[in-house]
């Protein structure tokens, strides 16, 4: 009876605290809108929040129907590879998930689209954002969350056959969230081409600055708040016994996770500050929230497993990555309006190298193996852990980078191809909020544009004759 109740209070208190941390990372949807907005342009504010408010709505029913079955089915046709068939849908709650687990996952699948949004914003038709965002978070993306996360998964930590003896840590999703909506982010970005105006005749870029600095900040910091739950949050188990130690479990794990979080993400948020000060000759108030957040996207793949000094160096380098990525941006005349590639791809792709460089082997065992004495797991290779886990980790990164282009790269292409992709130049200049959603975001503005769409476009043209 006693060990019945203790079953019982340890499930409550893991579907408690699953739930709370559900809820910050859906905190973190309305982090990507505030975020997003500010950093269009005025004339473009509807239209990004909007696909904010559609990636979360589509990729709801998508990863209801589809997204969860291929994540974590556990179906007849059950393999490394894929979770289930494509009859197997809506698999909730199976034999080995709950609700909460399920309504956990949901929270991370909608985030990845909202991180291709922002590689396509201002100029992309919001039909192709219906059919990106159920795509992605119905298919493409579980099928990773497959590989990684679940327990018959090729790469996971928790499969019976050990990828290299190792398999990939990728805690909470370096790879598995980010790089994944940085990399379909990319190729949306690179088939729709630059905004009008990004560059000039010369191929030199023309600043585009966001509208609201304001709203930039207050989504950053959201954002921070909600990585709480994305980092800490991502022990679904919180009560493990521990056989042979009188360790309190995984509480200690938590605790260390939101310390290194905060580590990374704040000591690339200063670096990319001066960093970027140094080459521009100003201080900037959206670099040092983007610096921050490609710290906190680079620790995602480790928090768990890495000590406090480890998580600087995490940041340090991704402050680097990000300044670097965004300057050959340039260069290549490639135009992401959030810097969402760069951010999520070069900081993700980063973290899955540093944790193959920087896990610590008492931390491996006590997240992955509960602590068991005499057991022993690859770790980091510059902690004398061998080349096993850097090797898993290089191997997730390529496959992720094969996956996503090879299903997200022809899907936009055929968009396209089919006219669905981009909007006309006409209504690009004009702004979206004006040519497609009835107005603007600000009543201001509204003043400047009092005829219809219609006759706007017949005045000016009118006028260039």
């Amino acid at each position: 009876m006693e060990a019945s109740w203790q079953q019982s209070v340890t499930y409550s208190l893991n579907t408690i605290f699953l739930l709370f941390s559900a809820y910050l990372v859906f905190v973190m949807q309305i982090g990507f809108a505030m975020l997003c907005a500010g950093s269009v342009r005025a004339k473009n504010a509807v239209n990004i929040m909007l696909t904010n408010v559609v990636d979360a709505v589509v990729g709801s029913i998508s990863f209801y129907l589809f997204g969860f079955a291929f994540a974590f089915g556990d179906g007849a046709s059950s393999n490394p590879f894929i979770g289930t068939n494509l009859f197997a849908l809506a698999s909730i709650p199976n034999g080995t998930y709950d609700y909460s687990f399920y309504l956990y996952q949901w929270a991370f699948a909608i985030a990845v689209a909202g991180i291709t949004s922002g590689s396509i914003a201002e100029r992309a038709q919001f039909s192709a954002y219906l059919v990106f965002s159920f795509f992605l978070t119905g298919f493409v993306y579980p099928v990773v969350v497959h590989w990684v996360w679940s327990s018959d998964g090729w790469l996971s930590t928790g499969s019976s056959h050990l990828f290299l003896g190792s398999g990939a840590i990728d805690f909470a999703g370096s790879g598995v969230v980010h790089l994944v909506g940085a990399v379909a982010g990319f190729w949306g970005s690179l088939i729709l081409g630059p905004r009008v105006g990004r560059f000039d005749a010369f191929g030199k870029p023309v600043p585009f600055r966001g509208h609201n600095a304001s709203l930039v900040v207050l989504g950053t910091f959201l954002l921070w708040f909600g990585w709480f739950g994305f980092n800490p949050g991502s022990f679904d188990k919180i009560l493990l016994s521990y056989p042979d130690t009188s360790d309190e479990g995984n509480w200690t794990s938590i605790s260390r996770t939101a310390v290194v979080t905060t580590l990374a993400g704040s000591t690339a948020g200063i670096i990319t500050l001066f960093g970027r000060r140094l080459i521009i000759g100003h201080w900037d108030a959206i670099d040092v929230c983007n610096g921050l957040l490609g710290g906190f996207v680079a620790i995602t793949s480790g928090c768990s497993v890495v000590e406090p000094w480890a998580a600087i160096i995490c940041g340090f380098v991704s402050a680097w990555v990000l300044i670097g990525l965004n300057i050959l941006a340039l260069k290549l005349n490639y135009d992401d309006p959030l810097e969402a590639a760069q951010l999520h791809g070069g900081c993700g792709a980063w973290g899955l190298i540093f944790t193959g460089l920087f896990a610590k082997e008492e931390f491996v065992i006590q997240v992955y193996d509960k602590g068991v004495t005499g057991v022993t797991r690859p770790y980091g290779l510059l902690l004398g852990g061998g080349w096993a886990l850097i090797g898993a980790q290089i191997i997730e990164l390529l496959s992720i980078l094969g996956w996503v282009s090879v299903t997200m790269g022809p899907l936009f292409y055929a968009l396209h191809k089919l006219r669905l992709l981009r909007i006309s130049k006409d209504d690009e200049v004009t702004g979206l909020d004006i040519s497609t959603h009835g107005g603007s975001a600000y009543s201001h503005q509204e003043e400047n544009f009092p005829l219809s769409y219609a006759d706007y476009i017949r005045l000016r043209d009118r006028n260039l004759d």
